[in-house]
């Protein structure tokens, strides 16, 4: 499809994924978009800021935005990260709510409602059951048995209006063509809002940085991840038509010089694992080699700063 042959019928919009932290959003993200573009982890609370992706057919473009995890919130880091995604829910079209079916699925084998404190959070941030209307994605749905997952699917129709309920694993890709034909059913009738060949409006900057990070919450534990972001200080394409090569430099802040040693390793050994493993992600996503040079600097409490919260893209509340 071109953007001069739209047909009258064409759908756009915009479609928060919302959720708690380890829902599975950002991996649902890939799987819908068919590519890697939102970082992934095992850890709770990876996503920080809105990611964009544009997902484009010949019936619909759908406009998916990735928010951070709705927690209960300590740190101003966390507590920016929940303004994010609260925040997002009524700028856009579609809400597609996440649940891990699996931690729901447990809390009613082990004789407990199937929702707790965050999950009510959650569905008053939608308006409850007189609110708009969601599309509930039940994520996990390859290791929840299906008696399990009425049960879940029931509590949350009992909380907040439901345009419909979708068991999908986001990991194997099962049920979530279902979950895409619903979201594309519920946007407005509207043209494409931009070209339909793009997939994000973020910058290739912006996802150097993102892969730098995603790799040090793999490779690193306890508290260095949270303590650290990632700043792309030079991104140079010079040598891209000519050698098919991009040169990128970039600094790994962190808030204590023990962070420091943990992240550079002995002998510079896990600074050096970080950035075999981001360059490889990169190559990927650039379409060319990539020369990747990594520095380590320490900003103390960066993370609880105005400064440190606006230089990873927050407002910094006062």
């Amino acid at each position: 499809m071109s953007d001069s042959h739209v047909p009258s019928t064409f759908r756009c919009g915009f479609v928060g994924l919302v959720g708690r932290p380890n829902a599975g959003k950002s991996t649902l993200l890939n799987r819908l978009l068919g590519s890697k573009l939102a970082i992934t982890s095992a850890k709770p609370q990876t996503t920080r800021n809105r990611i964009s992706a544009i997902l484009t057919d010949e019936h619909a473009q759908a406009i998916l935005v990735d928010t951070p995890g709705i927690h209960d919130a300590q740190t101003e880091i966390n507590k920016e990260m929940v303004a994010v995604a609260l925040e997002s829910i009524p700028e856009v079209d579609v809400v597609v709510i996440v649940v891990d079916a699996a931690h729901a699925a447990h809390r009613v084998e082990t004789g407990r409602p199937a929702l707790d404190e965050t999950d009510d959070r959650i569905a008053a941030a939608l308006g409850g059951p007189n609110g708009r209307g969601v599309v509930l994605a039940c994520n996990k749905a390859d290791v929840v048995p299906r008696p399990l997952m009425l049960p879940v699917i029931d509590a949350w129709q009992q909380q907040i209006a439901l345009l419909a309920a979708v068991p999908i694993s986001a990991l194997t890709g099962d049920g979530v063509d279902a979950l895409r034909a619903q979201i594309t059913k519920n946007l407005p009738v509207h043209p494409p809002l931009y070209p339909v060949d793009l997939l994000t409006e973020h910058s290739e900057r912006f996802f150097a940085a993102e892969v730098v990070r995603e790799k040090i919450f793999h490779l690193t534990e306890e508290e260095v991840p949270y303590a650290t972001f990632v700043e792309v200080t030079q991104f140079d394409e010079e040598e891209r038509d000519s050698r098919g090569l991009v040169r990128i430099m970039a600094d790994i802040v962190v808030e204590r010089d023990g962070q420091k040693r943990i992240i550079i390793g002995r002998g510079g050994e896990m600074i050096k694992r970080i950035g075999v493993a981001a360059r490889k992600d990169i190559e990927a996503l650039l379409g060319c080699r990539v020369h990747l040079e990594l520095f380590v600097k320490v900003e103390p409490n960066w993370s609880r700063t105005r400064g440190g919260l606006r230089r990873i893209g927050f407002r910094a509340r006062p």
